[in-house]
């Protein structure tokens, strides 16, 4: 699903499309956009490969978030065992 997008609004803009920019420019449209696509998706490869290749240089421990969540889950709970009777009664 694209942002609720049905396939009417689909053909609209389809139509729009080729009425704009004509039939013939459509491949070369799609073509460029492609290449657009997959160059944003290269991108962020590469940062995520020099993320990942930093942390492991500098020996930075990823866990830690892990203990965060799991820490910041029991306050969670502790705050619903406190508060639970008093949401029960309203």
């Amino acid at each position: 699903m694209i942002l609720f997008i049905g396939a009417p609004e689909i053909m609209i803009v389809l139509l729009i499309v080729v009425m704009l920019f004509g039939a013939d420019k459509i491949p070369e449209i799609a073509r460029g956009l492609g290449k657009g696509m997959r160059q944003i998706k290269d991108a962020t490869n590469d940062i995520k490969r020099e993320i990942n290749s930093s942390v492991e240089k500098n020996g930075i421990d990823l866990d830690v978030t892990k203990d965060i969540k799991k820490e910041i889950e029991s306050v969670k709970d502790d705050i619903d065992d406190v508060t639970g009777p008093i949401k029960r009664k309203f």
